[in-house]
């Protein structure tokens, strides 16, 4: 399987990465501006700019107002983030307040670098090297642009065999289909792989045990564009091998990343609720848990829920293919003592047409299909972003 190159920032960046990153060019609302005289200083400035993918602009000192720097130069007011060596700060004093402006120093001991930074209206002060990965997160944050976080969904079955896999690929495909951008994350090593769901086993991308060791911030343009492309939308999911456990903060890290870029975020869970899944649960706006109809479900349902709604911030309960004689949706949410998002009755040949490769939603007028799409109108329609 071909694998494209690592999206992660590291966490520690090695000295000698290079100057500034060779990448897309960025308008000048997306480069940052560095003022400083010290070349100590501007090689490690210039290289955690690289780190985050930024092509910084550099001044001795601050700009003139028409943030002339050449073409597509930025001024100390226009640019989106100024990082200010100590050495310059003198030079700096006057110039307009505004917000985004760091003063960046190495002295660990100097008594005098917090009065210079009030007197320059700066934010903080960062000290390198232990700032080193903060620094790097607040210049990937003016690289990605500071949009709203994607509607962040998890799905997870109440019982074995609830179908939460399928309205999870089923919620992803029905969103991408609205022209949202969207990434389905297969939290579940165990649940066969959301790719071979959707037909694209043998698609080039990465998977997760590309992820495993990833520590420090991983990019969200990166990571969109690592991962493969089925049906309009964006899948990180496991691969054929045995590695089914990622570690907590790779999960953290790869989940924030997908939320930074926007759009939707739908997430299959495990119905066991770790460390790494704590993490997961830990960022979704709503998560869905699927529930048959019937009684033993909804008693198996209890116990998932109540590790679910330890961490998660809204649960909701969706009531799946009411049995004959089975429990109404709302007596099962009242049952769980969780709201009720809705029912989505048994779609007749829906088993049949995914085990011949017709991904759950692919049918506009199926139940299942229905059910999300109503669901999504409502979501991406609410001021809150979850549907009431």
């Amino acid at each position: 399987m071909a694998r494209s190159k690592s999206c992660e920032t590291p966490e520690s960046v090695p000295a000698g990465a290079g100057t500034v990153a060779a990448g897309p060019a960025w308008g000048a609302g997306g480069r940052p501006l560095i003022i400083t005289e010290d070349p100590l200083l501007l090689d490690d400035l210039l290289r955690l700019c690289a780190a985050a993918g930024a092509e910084p602009h550099v001044h001795h000192e601050v700009p003139e107002p028409s943030g002339a720097a050449g073409p597509g130069g930025v001024g100390w007011e226009s640019a989106p983030l100024v990082l200010v060596g100590d050495d310059a700060a003198g030079r700096v004093r006057g110039a307009p307040r505004r917000d985004g402006v760091f003063l960046v120093g190495r002295d660990l001991d100097d008594p005098l670098v917090w009065q210079r930074a009030v007197e320059i209206g700066a934010e903080e002060v960062l000290r390198l090297p232990d700032a080193e990965s903060l620094l790097v997160d607040r210049i990937a944050d003016v690289v990605e642009g500071a949009g709203r976080p994607a509607l962040a969904v998890g799905v997870i079955g109440g019982s074995g065999g609830a179908g939460a896999s399928t309205l999870a690929c089923a919620l992803a495909l029905r969103a991408a289909r609205t022209g949202e951008r969207t990434i389905l994350i297969d939290g579940d090593p165990l649940g066969g792989g959301m790719d071979v769901l959707l037909g694209g086993e043998a698609a080039e991308g990465l998977r997760w045990p590309d992820f495993a060791g990833s520590r420090g911030r991983v990019g969200a343009g990166a990571l969109e564009e690592s991962l493969p492309e089925l049906h309009a939308l964006r899948v990180l999911s496991w691969d054929r091998g045995d590695r089914v456990v990622v570690p907590p903060a790779a999960m953290r890290s790869v989940v924030a990343a997908a939320r930074r870029r926007g759009g939707v975020l739908v997430v299959d869970l495990p119905r066991r609720v770790d460390e790494a899944v704590a993490e997961v649960l830990a960022q979704l706006d709503l998560v869905l848990l699927v529930v048959p109809g019937e009684l033993r479900a909804v008693a198996a349902a209890g116990r998932v829920a109540a590790g679910v709604r330890m961490v998660a911030r809204d649960v909701r309960v969706v009531v799946r293919g009411r049995c004959p004689g089975g429990l109404e949706p709302e007596a099962v949410a009242a049952l769980l003592g969780v709201p009720l998002a809705g029912e989505v009755p048994v779609e007749v040949g829906l088993p049949g047409r995914v085990a011949e490769g017709e991904p759950p939603g692919s049918q506009g007028r199926g139940a299942l299909a229905r059910f999300c799409d109503g669901f999504w109108q409502r979501a991406l329609n609410s001021a809150q972003g979850v549907p009431a």
